[in-house]
C-alpha cells in the first residue's frame, strides 16, 4: 500500500469563509450582549484591570493640565488682586471726598443755623490758613474790605464764638481767637448770671476764668455765653464750658479752666458779623483840677 506524504502547507477554510464566520458569531454576540447583557461582569473586570494603565497614559497630560491651571490661577489672581487694591483706592479717595463734602455740608447748615438765630447782619467766609507766627492764636480767611468788614467784628461758628478780626486787608482778614493770650471775653453764667472774664492762656483747646472768688457760684459744666459789655460781642452767644475747677482756701481765687464751644480745628467756614453795635459814647472825665474843687466844697 502507498503511503502518499503529507502536504508540505495545510490549507484550512479560505479567509471569505473564516470572515463571515467570525463576522456572523460578533453579530450574535452583540446581539446577546444587548439583550441579556451577560459580558457585563466580563466588562467590568476588564476596566478595572485597565483602569490604572488608563491613569498611568494620562498622568503626562493630567499633570500638564495642572500645571498650566496653576500658573493660570496665579496670573488671575495676581491681576484680580490688583485691580481690587486699585479699585480700594479709588473708593477710597470717593469715601473721603464723600466724608469731606458731608462735614462740609452739615458745618454749612450749622453756620445758616446760627445765622439765623443771629439778628445781625453777618457774612460767611473760608478758612484759608493759620497765622505764621506760632506763639499766636490766628488765622485767615477769604473777606476783606471788599465784604466791608471791620477789625474788631466778632467771629463765630455753629457753636460759638472763635475770636475777632483784628487787621482788615482788602481780600482777606487776619482773626485772632480767643484762646490767644492777648484776648479776653466778657462772659456770663447761664445758670447762676454771674458775670465774669474769660482769658486766653494761648493754648488750643482751654481759656482761663480768672478773677473769680473760692465761693463763686460756678460749677463743672456750666455754659458761658457773652455779656455783651464790652460793645464787640453781642449778648447771648456761646463761648466756652466749665471743665476744671480749684478752690483753695489758701488762695484769694479759684482757678477755672475752661473749653471753648467754637473752634476752626473743626470747622473750615466761619461767621462774621459785619454790624457794628452803635454805643454812645464814653462820658468824658473831668479834669483833676475840677475834682480837688469838688472835694474841697465837699470837706466845707
Amino acid at each position: 500500500m502507498e503511503a502518499s506524504p503529507p502536504p508540505f502547507f495545510k490549507r484550512g477554510p479560505s479567509p471569505a469563509f473564516r470572515l463571515g464566520v467570525f463576522a456572523m458569531l460578533s453579530i450574535v454576540l452583540m446581539v446577546l450582549d444587548a439583550r441579556m447583557r451577560y459580558l457585563e461582569p466580563m466588562r467590568q473586570a476588564i476596566s478595572v484591570v485597565l483602569y490604572p494603565l488608563q491613569q498611568l497614559a494620562a498622568a503626562p497630560g493630567a499633570l500638564a493640565a495642572r500645571v498650566a491651571d496653576y500658573f493660570t490661577t496665579q496670573e488671575s489672581l495676581q491681576a484680580d488682586k490688583a485691580r481690587l487694591e486699585n479699585q480700594a483706592l479709588a473708593q477710597a479717595a470717593s469715601l473721603r471726598e464723600l466724608e469731606t463734602l458731608r462735614r462740609e455740608n452739615m458745618e454749612l447748615r450749622g453756620l445758616l443755623d446760627a445765622k439765623r438765630r443771629i439778628e445781625q447782619r453777618s457774612v460767611m467766609a473760608e478758612v484759608l490758613y493759620g497765622a505764621r507766627d506760632p506763639f499766636t492764636r490766628k488765622f485767615i480767611i477769604d473777606k476783606g474790605l471788599g465784604a466791608e468788614l471791620q477789625a474788631g467784628a466778632a467771629v463765630l461758628d455753629g457753636e460759638g464764638v472763635i475770636g475777632q478780626i483784628t487787621r482788615v486787608y482788602p481780600f482777606v482778614s487776619e482773626v485772632t481767637q480767643i484762646t490767644d493770650k492777648n484776648q479776653a471775653v466778657p462772659v456770663q453764667n447761664v445758670r447762676s448770671g454771674l458775670r465774669a472774664i474769660v482769658f486766653g492762656n494761648g493754648k488750643d483747646g482751654t481759656l482761663d476764668l480768672r478773677f473769680m472768688p473760692v465761693n463763686a457760684d460756678i460749677q463743672v459744666g456750666d455754659t458761658l455765653v457773652t455779656s455783651g459789655i464790652d460793645g464787640i460781642y453781642p449778648a447771648g452767644l456761646p463761648v466756652a464750658r466749665v471743665i476744671d475747677i480749684e478752690r483753695n482756701a489758701a488762695l484769694a481765687f479759684a482757678r477755672i479752666t475752661c473749653a471753648p464751644l467754637g473752634g476752626i480745628d473743626r470747622r473750615g467756614h466761619v461767621l462774621v458779623l459785619t454790624t457794628q453795635r452803635e454805643l454812645p459814647e464814653r462820658p468824658v472825665e473831668a479834669s483833676e483840677p475840677a475834682k480837688r474843687k469838688k472835694a474841697k466844697r465837699g470837706a466845707s
